[in-house]
């Protein structure tokens, strides 16, 4: 028997072997969808309107999944045009996973020096200092042009339909009431987000009312832009990928990179033609493990992707199913194997396109994963977690060992945890929970995609008349080496994000497809939904609903950066023998009415040629299947 699975079963009884599961799984909230010819998933219904629209005419699941990717960005579903977009694709043409890679880059003059002198402790939140390289329509158009089959005017149409004019969300209208103070400072966001904004009248409602037909000119006349560039190309004898090319090159080296550069620069931002000119989407082979028989798969270290990875290498000798579903001793265990993935994160992750080269192999080695598990306390939680060492694991010595050995968390004042440093800004766990949109889409043929697109979300500052909202990834950025020294800021570097796509193959065929919304949630919430399906026989539906915990001991990618040991939070129907006894083991424990995370997903059920849909019950996320 192996060591981690007897250490876990010899636990000695008392409070650990009294708590029982914490919730079973039983019917869900929301139907689950059946597809036999495709399926459609997004955070809003309209996004997956857009999905079936693009299938309903012959579209394959990555056509679909842009045009979902477009309409998304263009009702600012927790993201805009100018943020990032990362996704995992299986290709059925060659049977493999494909990643893109489309995350933004730090601009000119983006040194710890430069935020230094303006007493910065990191990148800011906000503002046309915040943005990165706009990553979407780049990203956008080269999965199309790779991977799909339709014109690029094709896919963008619901959007640009929509950019003409389409009902505000009330959701939509108080998020950007809720932040209008920051919005009427920058004159682009207050043009397009505040058509009430009356400077005269500072309590009468300045953003579009729900219901209201938003309308975004600008951002309308940036898409349009992008088709006759298509267009044009097509009228001269360019192949499909190379119309769709050179729509991308308009955005990033024309007339439209021109306008987004004057906009930024003139709000005091640093970009130069150069850093758009100079970007790249990249295709890329994704990370993976096998956990038991499925082989599950990860964008690489310039995101959090591996984390999951890491978490099922920690748990693959431990006896979950027999523990119960969130009993003490499996919420325990989750949390445990959770802080020690993500400390592995918060020191040795960032872009693999620059120096140094991240220890990837290591981190991702069984022989470490063990080594790490024998460092679990069974009996009460560590609250002192450190980064290991991987190094040896791919047989090199660790060139920052005296970094690790300084290494400490940096622990949140609780006191000011829900305090707003700036307007418009959020609180520590709004910045945690920060939320982006998932996509999933697949079809018969066995074309499947994931996305975890985000950036550019309310508030937004808007570049020049383009109507694109500019991400706020730089803060996701450090300036000193000693907390992370693969993630300091350097003009061209992309900053180590959130954003977390998966996708499992079993015998070579799909398996699952999922994503969710959240910033340091994500892989959390990922970890707990793979397993649900896997160790508990939930159904997809089921298990995007079910009860999650969420840790908030790793160090936040967002606002102040801090990590708070020991701060567990649990659904509200978690019996009290469950939380009691989790208390005793040294949790500040929370309940929250809702836990799960807006996670979407797919099941490929190969014994009737059949797709399940999930779209969790914890926001507006939808779908719809034929």
């Amino acid at each position: 028997m192996p060591l981690l699975r007897k250490l876990v079963l010899g636990v000695a009884c008392g409070a650990l072997c009294s708590a029982a599961a914490a919730q079973e799984p039983g019917d869900s909230n929301k139907p689950v969808l059946h597809g036999k010819h495709w399926v459609a998933i997004t955070g809003k219904p309209l996004g997956a309107t857009a999905g079936a629209i693009t299938f309903a005419k012959g579209g394959n699941a990555v056509d679909a999944a842009c045009a979902m990717l477009a309409a998304t960005a263009t009702m600012w579903d927790t993201l805009g045009w100018g943020g990032e977009t990362q996704a995992l694709i299986h290709d059925p043409r060659s049977g493999e996973v494909v990643a893109i890679n489309a995350l933004g880059a730090a601009p000119s003059g983006a040194t710890p020096e430069f935020f230094r002198s303006r007493r910065m402790r990191q990148p800011p939140e906000y503002g046309p200092l915040a943005a990165v390289t706009p990553g979407t329509p780049g990203g956008l158009m080269v999965m199309l042009a790779e991977y799909g089959t339709m014109s690029l005017a094709e896919v963008l149409a619901p959007a640009i339909e929509m950019a003409d004019g389409y009902p505000m969300e009330q959701s939509g209208a108080e998020s950007i009431e809720d932040s209008r103070m920051l919005l009427s400072g920058w004159e682009a966001s207050r043009r397009v987000f505040l058509p009430h904004y009356d400077e005269d009248a500072p309590f009468q409602w300045a953003a579009p009312l729900p219901g209201e037909v938003f309308r975004q000119p600008e951002l309308l006349a940036t898409l349009n832009k992008l088709v006759e560039a298509e267009r044009d190309a097509l009228e001269a004898g360019k192949t499909r990928e190379d119309a769709i090319m050179a729509a991308y090159d308009r955005f990033y080296r024309g007339d439209i990179a021109r306008d987004l550069v004057a906009g930024i620069q003139a709000e005091g931002g640093l970009f130069q033609m150069e850093d758009l000119d100079r970007w790249q989407v990249y295709i890329e082979e994704p990370v993976s493990t096998r956990y038991k028989d499925i082989d599950v798969y990860k964008l690489t270290h310039w995101v959090q992707g591996p984390v999951m990875l890491q978490m099922l290498n920690l748990l693959e000798d431990v006896d979950l199913k027999g523990m119960g579903h969130n009993s003490t001793r499996y919420i325990h265990a989750l949390y445990q194997v959770m802080n020690l993935a993500f400390a592995d994160r918060d020191f040795y992750y960032g872009d693999p396109y620059f120096p140094p080269a991240e220890p990837i192999a290591g981190l991702l080695s069984k022989d470490y994963a063990r080594q790490r598990a024998a460092e679990i306390d069974w009996r009460r939680n560590d609250p002192g977690i450190r980064p290991g060492d991987p190094y040896p694991f791919q047989g090199e010595s660790n060139p920052f060992s005296a970094l690790l050995e300084r290494w400490r968390p940096r622990i949140l004042d609780r006191s000011r945890a829900n305090v707003i440093e700036a307007p418009g800004g959020m609180t520590h766990d709004e910045a945690f929970l920060a939320g982006t949109t998932s996509i999933q889409a697949a079809d018969a043929d066995g074309w499947v995609v994931s996305v975890t697109p985000s950036g550019g979300w309310i508030p937004a500052f808007i570049a020049g008349t383009t109507g694109i909202g500019l991400s706020q990834r730089m803060q996701s950025f450090g300036i000193d080496e000693a907390h992370n020294p693969f993630n300091v800021v350097e003009p061209g570097k992309r900053p180590r994000a959130t954003l977390s796509p998966g996708m499992a193959l079993r015998d070579g065929e799909p398996y699952l497809s999922f994503a969710v919304q959240g910033g340091d949630s994500q892989d959390q919430n990922l970890l707990q939904f793979f397993l649900n399906v896997v160790e508990f026989e939930m159904d997809v539906q089921q298990a995007v609903e079910a009860a999650n915990i969420n840790s908030f001991q790793m160090h936040s990618s967002f606002g102040t950066q801090r990590s708070e040991p020991g701060r567990l939070v649990v659904r509200i129907d978690t019996p009290f023998r469950v939380t009691r006894a989790l208390e005793r083991m040294g949790y500040q424990v929370e309940t929250w009415e809702k836990s799960s995370g807006p996670i979407t997903a797919i099941h490929f059920d190969r014994q009737h040629g059949t797709m399940w849909g999930g779209a969790s019950d914890f926001g507006d996320d939808y779908g719809i299947a034929w």
